[in-house]
């Protein structure tokens, strides 16, 4: 088993957002990094993954959101729209959300962004392509080379989503069956000489 490219994968990181307002027009902005490229990041003891800066290449033109805790109840803006800006730079996507101060929501996460309280962020996308690493000691490692990105979201807990995960740990099993069944024929064939 593969990850499907049709499951909706999450990642989350702890990052510095910070809140920003820029008083002659009134606006009031959080923004930071919602992904970071070249982390390695354990996903479970002895499996890897990774964000190529290339990963996001191709994926910024879509109809992206910004989410309160992936929750498509609470839309705090969108690159469609001019309310969510985001680009890549050597250090990963960077976002910025305008805030709308008439919606009570957003203006509640500003200010518990501003406070400290929340700052934390995750993004929603789907795997178009990777490489996968299994290295000699029997870990491994994904390297992400190009998303889909559907969402970047303010979280207050970060996490992997577990349905992400646990595909990741069949292409570990699945793997694993192929190396003993190939080590079974390899004893099998010498057996015969």
């Amino acid at each position: 088993m593969t990850i499907s490219r049709d499951l909706q994968q999450k990642r989350s990181l702890k990052t510095e957002l910070k809140t920003r307002s820029e008083p002659e027009g009134n606006d009031l902005f959080i923004e930071g990094y919602f992904a970071v490229f070249n982390r390695e990041t354990e996903l479970w003891p002895g499996a890897h993954e990774e964000l190529a800066p290339e990963s996001f290449n191709t994926t910024l033109t879509n109809d992206i959101r910004a989410l309160i805790n992936h929750d498509t109840m609470f839309v705090l803006g969108r690159n469609k729209s001019g309310t969510l800006e985001l680009k890549v730079d050597e250090h990963g996507l960077w976002g910025r959300v305008r805030i709308n101060s008439k919606d009570s929501d957003a203006m509640n996460l500003y200010e518990r962004v501003r406070r400290g309280d929340v700052d934390q962020c995750s993004f929603g996308f789907n795997i178009v392509r990777e490489e996968t690493e299994w290295r000699e000691d029997g870990t491994v490692k994904w390297m992400i080379r190009e998303i889909d990105l559907h969402e970047v979201s303010v979280v207050t807990y970060p996490q992997y989503e577990e349905t992400g995960v646990q595909a990741r740990k069949a292409d570990v099993a699945q793997h694993r069956s192929r190396q003993l069944l190939q080590r079974k024929q390899n004893v099998k064939a010498r057996l015969k000489k």
